[in-house]
């Protein structure tokens, strides 16, 4: 098989076997501890701008199939894994990984040691990379991975979003997370605006679920556009790269706060928070997998919950532990609670207002890939529409 370079811009460089689409790629390299799940991350519009790393040896042995994509295409800018099955063991695969690479047109590598791989950007942290199958050259191409851009103060959601406004009427079907005849609420149905800085389709589907009509708008989309919808309630969603990359979000969410209900996910609770006046930073190496412990500060329970993010809402006094309770901060806005902590390294997991119907989560209750535990949120957004407007 032909060879395949991975440099990374401190000078570290794996050698492996070419993988996908025939080329060269660079982007913020990345790894993702979750087992399965492989074509829903590469087509999270999350990953735009990153090369992601699967920790687990063997990917590909289900093959792809086209009803689990995530968006309209592939974002991440590379691929790496140990083992890429060329067999498919699947009842609904179409094609093998390799296939659907080569059909994205996304570079990858395989053959090179990813567990040493993942210690390193566990040591050094998240970095531009290259991955060539090109140009050999070590040198060269740790030239390469140097000069590749780099994610803070990016808009990649204006790389991501949808050029238009768009209705969005598919839910999750017999795949629900709940019971048939629990997601629609009281049959009352909910008029939702969701922000696109990336959004999943998954995440869509279960606000369909749990009683929504869902229109999706473009991530400028002004406030006055907005209102003649008439919604219900606001919805954020996940997208890729640096919050303070994309100011104007966080300046239409301000003018949101306290006219409707708001529900925010991943970026979209990075941009909340950024509305409410608090910071963000960025991680060392981020978060991203589908099997990360988070504690809700209200209840002490324990979510194992869907993650992929690079940055976190800053809380005003760091946190070393867990909270016994909530933390409260005062803001702009009123005040905020800390409602949700990472058990790994207690970052902000989510926040809630105190005195709007207001709430957001860093993680991916809607999974795809990944566990159930939080996708009770969504019908928690809704319980917040159905009390400010009872």
């Amino acid at each position: 098989m032909k060879k395949a370079v991975l440099a990374l811009a401190d000078g570290t460089v794996f050698e492996g076997r070419a993988l996908g689409y025939e080329g060269e790629t660079v982007g913020e390299v990345v790894f993702n501890t979750a087992m399965t799940g492989y074509q829903e991350i590469l087509s999270d519009p999350s990953y735009k701008g990153q090369i992601i790393t699967m920790t687990c040896p063997q990917i590909g042995n289900y093959g792809v199939t086209p009803e689990d994509v995530e968006s309209r295409r592939a974002w991440a800018e590379g691929f790496v894994v140990l083992e890429a099955s060329r067999l498919v063991s699947n009842w609904r695969g179409k094609q093998t990984l390799h296939e659907a690479l080569v059909e994205s047109r996304v570079v990858a590598i395989e053959g090179i040691d990813t567990r040493a791989l993942t210690r390193h950007l566990r040591e050094h942290g998240s970095q531009q990379g290259c991955i060539t199958h090109l140009d050999l050259d070590h040198a060269r191409t740790i030239g390469r991975a140097r000069q590749a851009p780099g994610i803070v103060g990016r808009d990649l959601a204006a790389e991501v979003t949808c050029a238009h406004p768009y209705d969005w009427t598919t839910g999750t079907g017999d795949w629900a997370p709940w019971p048939s005849g629990q997601g629609s609420g009281r049959g009352t149905r909910w008029r939702v605006v969701a922000y696109d800085f990336g959004i999943k389709y998954n995440i869509l589907r279960r606000l369909v679920d749990v009683g929504c009509d869902v229109t999706v708008v473009p991530a400028a989309t002004p406030i006055e556009a907005v209102e003649v919808l008439k919604p219900h309630g606001i919805f954020l969603s996940n997208g890729p790269g640096d919050p303070e990359g994309v100011p104007y979000a966080a300046k239409s969410v301000e003018q949101l706060i306290g006219r409707y209900p708001i529900f925010g996910i991943c970026l979209g609770h990075q941009i909340l928070g950024l509305a409410f006046g608090l910071k963000t930073y960025k991680l060392k190496f981020g978060h991203h997998g589908a099997n990360h412990p988070v504690m809700d500060l209200r209840t002490r329970k324990v979510e194992i919950t869907s993650q992929n993010h690079n940055f976190a809402v800053q809380a005003p006094t760091a946190l070393v532990d867990v909270p016994k309770v909530p933390p409260v901060i005062d803001t702009r806005y009123g005040q905020l609670a800390l409602t949700h902590v990472s058990l790994n390294d207690c970052s902000v997991e989510g926040m809630a207002s105190l005195e709007h119907p207001i709430f957001s989560v860093q993680y991916h209750p809607e999974a795809a890939p990944g566990p159930h535990d939080a996708a009770y949120l969504f019908h928690e957004f809704v319980r917040r529409m159905e009390r400010h407007y009872a």
